[in-house]
């Protein structure tokens, strides 16, 4: 990420500085959005961050931002960027991450992941919402390169209900805060290491955990 960028969103904490609940849920979910692309090594655009500064103030929805995004890319200055890396993918992510942040339902299932992989990515990857029906394995970088084995394609279903189903069962009752987290991490790292999907598993996953920890009380912020 280029020094400009860093600084344009630096700027959104103004947002959360001055105190107004909606801006500050707003741009809060905004800079969730960004961290995410940054995890898959992808930058947004600065037309993106001056759009989710508009959308941030109130003066456009995000259903209109996302339509600004997408309007971009069809104009030549868009297409311009598309021709040197992947930011066309990072932005239109990034809107969506913040619609399904802003959204209150979430239901705690298979079928919502799905759900949430189908809409980030829908016109990006082919097979978008669609789980994977083939084994994989690779070298990520956020693990200093080693090579991650996930889960088998026949068992991926199985794995997701079993996975959600212990979870579901799971009291944290009298626990303490500390506990909770370590729990929750594990949990976290059980449902990436399935793999579910054949791209963008990562930024799914975040989504799903974001809005899960939501409703057990959590907020989920990005500090950069």
């Amino acid at each position: 990420m280029s020094d400009e960028q860093k600084y344009s969103i630096l700027g959104l904490n103004e947002y959360i500085r001055q105190g107004e609940p909606q801006k500050r849920e707003r741009s809060e979910a905004w800079r969730v959005a960004i961290g995410l692309q940054q995890v898959d090594r992808l930058q947004t655009s600065e037309y993106l961050l001056d759009t989710a500064k508009r959308h941030i103030e109130g003066d456009i929805s995000i259903n209109e931002a996302k339509q600004l995004i997408d309007s971009y890319y069809k104009s030549a200055s868009g297409r311009k960027v598309v021709e040197n890396d992947r930011t066309e993918e990072a932005d239109k992510v990034a809107a969506r991450i913040t619609e399904l942040i802003e959204e209150k339902t979430f239901s705690f299932t298979p079928a919502q992941l799905i759900s949430i992989h189908r809409r980030l990515f829908d016109g990006i990857y082919k097979l978008a919402g669609r789980i994977r029906d083939y084994n994989i394995t690779k070298n990520e970088w956020v693990l200093g390169g080693k090579t991650v084995y996930y889960a088998s394609a026949d068992t991926i279903s199985d794995t997701l209900n079993y996975d959600m189903g212990q979870e579901r069962e799971f009291s944290y009752a009298n626990m303490n805060i500390d506990d909770a987290i370590r729990h929750l991490t594990r949990f976290c790292a059980n449902l990436w290491q399935v793999h579910a999907f054949c791209e963008g598993n990562t930024r799914t996953t975040a989504v799903f955990m974001i809005k899960y920890l939501r409703t057990l009380g959590f907020n989920v912020v990005n500090d950069v």
